[in-house]
């Protein structure tokens, strides 16, 4: 029997939050799959306005944080079509770590990241890419972060007289010796805890993968408007909660998993804590979509249901969903008349991209579907065509425009799509250093921001830079952003309602 290295092909979270942290000052979102590809912008949008340049909202509700620091904004300017974020995500690796590229496809038994990026689209067997026992799995993944921490040796490039060794503390980084480990205290001591938990989180996502470990399903026993975060989550879902994670820690699927991965297995305590921050990662987009739906104000009891586009969607929001993973969404708003939830990315995994229709959904049913390709391509081919009905809110999860020229440019139309058509739009980012710049380039693109802050479902799990393991960990979803039409067409009704007041 063989067993293909699923972990590996989610680190494509890893490779992505790696672009962007390498880059001094500007976050690629790290779990940026949604690579839009490079592509020259023709002005699709129905209007396009000189852009002007505005401070970035002092205060807004609800849910404020303290304002950003004004930051300069990308440049706009048009360039030649680029190679996917996806290839530039993965080949970053090698400018922190030379050579880390090559060898996570070594391990992943790939000649190339083409062969890497087939399998993650689903068009190539998996059958050579597996290996013959989970202890072997486990111990390939592993090596993929045996990397000096300090000095950034792989093991082909150390002497015959050293060996990494990992942080006896953390489980998570290594060093090739003493003085790399030494010099490497100050920042890693920053981190050293965080990381710890990251090390174990690793290993414990394979229950998920596996569906060893069952989110918990069910109507919600109390008022959905109690639940404003995951404390009072907790608390609603507590008693079937208890029962599923004692059921879990107790499987002979976790039996199996400590007994292969080759480090001593954790205190209950500890297993059940990584449960509850995986099980945080799983809903948070579902629940965030709720935020969005609840924030601004949508009726979820519309003729024939609601539909919601997920922009940007890429293996991280479709590889390996289930049909059930957002059942959540729709306990959320007990009685709603239907929840369409339609993925558009062109990195949506292939078996994922189900088809879409008008027809009116079952009320109490969340539908989920993809579409691959660009979103203001397949809004003029499907939504203005009338094949798929106009979104009541549109979401992006961490687009990570502000991080290069290029993956402006592929926003850009559709961040003006959504503005001229006066779509409920949210997006997320992982660090208020994100939030500031993303806030920068609305405000310049003349968006009307109605709200920004922490999200109160941004996911518990920490996420490590890959190839760059002493950066501070980011958290998905940790803030948002909501806009709706432009603030020029705000000025301009608020001049139209003065006028017909003097009248």
């Amino acid at each position: 029997m063989l067993f293909f290295p699923i972990q590996f092909l989610l680190f494509t979270h890893s490779l992505w939050k790696e672009w962007e942290k390498t880059r001094q000052g500007r976050r690629v979102s790290e779990f940026l799959l949604d690579s839009v590809s490079r592509y020259q912008w023709t002005a699709m949008a129905p209007r396009s306005r000189q852009r002007r340049h505005k401070k970035p909202p002092s205060s807004v509700t609800p849910m404020v944080v303290t304002p950003p620091t004004v930051v300069t904004s990308v440049p706009l300017t048009l360039s030649k079509p680029d190679p996917s974020i996806d290839a530039l995500g993965f080949f970053s690796l090698d400018n922190n770590v030379p050579g880390l590229s090559q060898l996570i496809l070594q391990k992943l038994n790939m000649k190339s990241y083409e062969e890497y990026k087939l399998v993650l689209d689903g068009g190539a067997s998996v059958s050579g890419f597996g290996f013959g026992c989970l202890q072997e799995m486990f111990q390939k993944m592993e090596d993929t972060f045996r990397f000096c921490a300090h000095c950034r040796a792989l093991p082909s490039g150390l002497s015959d007289s050293k060996v990494l060794r990992q942080c006896k503390r953390c489980r998570n980084v290594y060093y090739c010796g003493p003085e790399c480990q030494r010099s490497d205290w100050p920042e890693h001591r920053k981190v050293c805890q965080e990381l710890r938990l990251v090390a174990v989180d690793r290993l414990m996502e394979w229950l998920l993968v596996t569906g060893a470990f069952v989110l918990p399903s069910g109507p919600w026993p109390c008022l959905a408007e109690v639940v404003q975060g995951w404390d009072t989550w907790f608390s609603l879902r507590c008693l079937q909660l208890d029962a599923t994670l004692d059921a879990v820690l107790g499987s002979h699927a976790m039996t199996t998993l400590w007994a292969n991965v080759g480090r001593p297995k954790p205190d209950p305590d500890v297993l059940q804590g990584s449960l509850k921050r995986l099980l945080t990662d799983a809903l948070s987009r579902p629940l965030t979509l709720g935020l969005g739906l609840r924030a601004l104000g949508i009726d979820v009891r519309k003729i024939g249901g609601n539909t919601v586009h997920v922009v940007g969607a890429s293996h991280v929001e479709t590889f390996l969903t289930r049909p059930g993973d957002y059942d959540e969404l729709g306990y959320m708003f007990p009685g709603h008349l239907g929840l369409r939830v339609i993925m558009v990315g062109i990195d949506v995994s292939a078996g994922f991209t189900k088809s879409t229709s008008t027809f009116p959904l079952e009320p109490g049913t969340v539908q989920l579907s993809g579409h691959r390709g660009l979103y203001h391509d397949f809004w003029e081919e499907q939504v203005e065509t009338g094949q798929i009905t106009h979104p009541d809110l549109v979401v992006a999860f961490h687009p990570g425009f502000h991080a290069s020229p290029d993956l402006m440019e592929a926003w850009l139309p559709t961040l003006l799509l959504l503005r001229d058509y006066e779509i409920p739009t949210l997006i997320t980012v992982y660090s208020h250093q994100e939030l500031a710049a993303s806030l920068q380039i609305l405000v310049d693109l003349d968006t009307h921001i109605t709200a920004y802050g922490a999200n109160p479902f941004a996911s518990l799990k920490p996420e490590q830079v890959y190839s760059n393991p002493n950066k501070q960990p980011v958290y998905c979803s940790a803030y948002y952003i909501m806009f709706l039409g432009s603030s020029c067409q705000l000025d301009k009704k608020q001049l139209e309602e003065k006028v017909d007041g003097e009248d």
